[in-house]
């Protein structure tokens, strides 16, 4: 009995010691420097409560009091946080040498051979940088270069990244802009959502559909005068809103954009390195003989170290090459860099990440799945590994987006501990984006802790399920409005829509 209290002391101490070490100044001090010195455009998570966290260990974050949060959301810390072989070859790096990539050092080339061995073996050069943003902009550039033309297509609702040639082609980012000024050589085509799209689930065929968008957009550029560099795309929408593109899309939209002289950019930085759980990168969920031109990645690829990749053809790079500039990173590819992204690849393989975010994936859509069952909110459930979207209606014949419930959701899950995002043009879809390490017990914690927040938010509001499903059963038998709405809802039983829903539009202009 003494020993197991002795016990409790003695760990009660080393928390104190944790503490203490890792907290500086007082929460309250924190949160006023930063109000003093960081810029207020640089917003924080909870506002009105924000979490100082002071340590972090796999799925899990900690605050300056020892509190553990479930970590549902961090797709940087991609093997979990401070994994020890992650931070042991930055450490063991660091002591022998940190340098640029003008001098021959063994790390450079050995991580981009272990690179290239997870891609087509047509994407075999390498250009390293140190953040998603920086990769993305690069890829614009070899685009331009290599095409000799300067229109790009981007798809509505897309990020990628905060520089200023990525806001012009991130219309999740320029929407919100009160005042925009247009590129005329961006174009925005529809976002490929079969839930809340123009085309959706019932569509006969929605990936040619929504690939002939984009050759019709192809044409009227080309009737004005422009030619295509490139079209860019994340593989799986992120910012958006967890949208998963219909298989054969992409192979379809590379058909029209090959053509056109132009080149395909796969924006891997968000859900690349096996997130996916069937393949490493999610451009292979379209299938075998879909090849991008270039892949762009970042985020996960250094488990919080800044770092990022751009991956390419010879063609693309040789052309590249040809512009008569050299290109020099100060820091991408360095040894230190190179040496973390090569221990974050043995982890995945040596845990088994990938299997685990199949695994792990699936369970969690099955429990959200049940979910759906229960809850009205729930409209839509869309995901492939641990990428997994939980879309909130108000009404799923109209799907309103449940925006503010969205919000209240992830308030309350932060007062139980669990920490999940709301994002999409209506910041009505949880994301779950998890380091790869989360298991079926934090699934089974996480979705038992929604299950009770949505019951109390749906009484509060009368919504009741049977509604719904009564209302979906007679939609059946309405036909469609002049604009080719089905007055329908739910995510998998609706008629093809040729446009947003008008209050959806509405919505979307206070975005």
């Amino acid at each position: 009995m003494c020993e197991s209290v002795e016990r409790k002391v003695s760990v009660g101490h080393q928390m104190d010691n944790i503490r203490m070490s890792a907290e500086r100044l007082e929460k309250r001090k924190t949160l006023e420097l930063r109000k003093k010195h960081i810029g207020p455009s640089c917003k924080i998570f909870f506002s009105h409560d924000p979490i100082k966290i002071v340590r972090a260990k796999g799925q899990y974050m900690y605050d300056e009091k020892g509190q553990r949060y479930l970590d549902c959301i961090n797709n940087v810390a991609h093997v979990g946080h401070c994994h020890p072989d992650v931070v042991k070859a930055g450490a063991q790096q660091m002591e022998q040498l940190n340098t640029n990539s003008r001098f021959l050092h063994d790390n450079l080339v050995l991580y981009a051979q272990r690179l290239q061995a997870t891609l087509p073996d047509k994407l075999s050069v390498c250009y390293f940088v140190n953040s998603g943003s920086e990769a993305n902009d690069l890829a614009l550039r070899l685009a331009k270069q290599y095409t000799g033309h300067k229109d790009v297509i981007t798809l509505d609702n897309a990020y990628h990244g905060h520089v200023s040639s990525l806001i012009d082609i991130s219309p999740y980012k320029f929407h919100q802009l009160a005042d925009p000024e247009e590129n005329q050589s961006v174009h925005v085509a529809l976002s490929p959502d079969v839930y809340r799209g123009k085309y959706r689930a019932d569509h006969p065929d929605p990936a040619t559909a929504y690939a002939d968008e984009v050759k019709d957009m192809i044409e009227q550029v080309q009737v004005e005068g422009g030619k295509i560099a490139a079209f860019i795309a994340e593989s799986l929408q992120s910012c958006g809103g967890q949208v998963i593109p219909p298989v054969g899309y992409y192979q379809k939209v590379v058909e029209h954009v090959r053509k056109a002289g132009g080149v395909f950019i796969a924006d891997e930085v968000q859900v690349g390195f096996g997130r996916v759980g069937s393949h490493f990168w999610a451009f292979q969920l379209q299938g075998e003989d879909f090849v991008p031109d270039i892949v762009t990645m970042g985020k996960p690829i250094g488990n919080g170290h800044p770092m990022s990749c751009v991956v390419t053809t010879k063609e693309v790079a040789a052309a590249f090459l040809q512009m008569g500039m050299e290109y020099f990173n100060t820091f991408g590819g360095n040894p230190v860099s190179c040496a973390i992204g090569l221990a974050v690849l043995d982890v995945i393989e040596k845990e088994d990440l990938q299997g685990n975010a199949s695994r792990v994936g699936r369970y969690l859509i099955d429990l959200l799945e049940k979910q759906k069952e229960k809850h009205p909110l729930i409209g839509d459930i869309r995901g492939r590994g641990l990428f997994v979207g939980v879309e909130l209606v108000k009404d799923r014949l109209k799907l309103t987006p449940a925006t503010a419930e969205a919000q209240e959701v992830i308030y309350k899950l932060k007062e139980q501990h669990i920490l999940l995002s709301a994002d999409g043009p209506h910041r009505n879809v949880l994301k779950f984006k998890p380091p790869m390490c989360f298991t079926t017990e934090d699934a089974d914690l996480a979705v038992e802790q929604i299950d009770h927040i949505l019951t109390e938010l749906e009484e509060a509001g009368g919504l009741k399920l049977h509604n719904a499903l009564t209302a979906e059963n007679e939609n059946k038998r309405k036909p469609t409005d002049e604009n080719g709405h089905h007055h329908s809802g739910l995510a998998h039983n609706k008629g093809s829509s040729q446009g947003v829903p008008q209050q959806t539009k509405r919505l979307r202009k206070q975005c």
